[in-house]
C-alpha cells in the first residue's frame, strides 16, 4: 500500500496553490483504488464568495479534489510521473451527485476506483466523504493528451 505526503503528491500533480486539492495520500492500491485527503480551511480563497455568511466548498472544486486523486492513481498505476509536454485532462463527468455541504474544518476523504481504461481514456468511481458520511460522487473520465504549444 502506498502513502503519500505532500511533497511526494507534488511530484505526481502539476498543480500548486491555491488550485492543489490533495494534501495527502492515505493509501493507493496501483491499478485498483486510492484514498486521499483534502483539508478543507477557512483560509482557502474561494470562501470569500461562496458564500461569505455560510462557507460551503463549490462542488465543482470537490469534482476536482476527486479527479486530482485519480490522476495521482492513474501515474501510480502507469509507474510514471507527468511530464512538460503532456497534461491529464477531465474528459468526461457523469452521474455527479452531491449529498451535503463541505464547510472549512472538514477532512475530505477523496475515494476513488479504477473502473476502466481502455485506448488512454480512465473512467473511475468516485466518492467524497467527511467523518464517513459521503458528500458527492460522480464517475470521472480523464485522459492524458499532449500540451499543444
Amino acid at each position: 500500500m502506498i502513502q503519500m505526503n505532500l511533497h511526494q503528491v507534488l511530484e505526481y500533480l502539476p498543480h500548486r496553490y491555491p488550485f492543489l486539492l490533495v494534501d495527502r495520500v492515505l493509501s493507493c492500491e496501483p491499478g485498483k483504488e486510492i484514498c486521499a485527503l483534502k483539508n478543507v480551511t477557512i483560509n482557502e480563497p474561494f470562501f470569500n464568495g461562496h458564500f461569505p455568511h455560510y462557507p460551503v466548498m463549490p462542488g465543482v472544486l470537490i469534482i476536482e479534489a476527486l479527479a486530482q486523486a485519480a490522476a495521482i492513481l492513474s501515474f501510480l498505476t502507469m509507474n510514471e510521473k507527468p511530464d512538460p509536454d503532456s497534461l491529464y485532462y477531465f474528459v468526461g463527468i457523469d452521474k455527479a451527485r452531491f449529498k451535503k455541504p463541505v464547510s472549512p474544518g472538514d477532512a475530505l476523504h477523496l475515494h476513488v476506483a479504477l473502473d476502466k481504461h481502455m485506448r488512454g481514456v480512465w473512467r473511475f468511481n468516485a466518492q467524497a466523504k467527511v467523518e464517513g458520511e459521503l458528500v458527492a460522487e460522480a464517475q470521472l473520465l480523464c485522459a492524458k493528451r499532449a500540451v499543444q504549444k
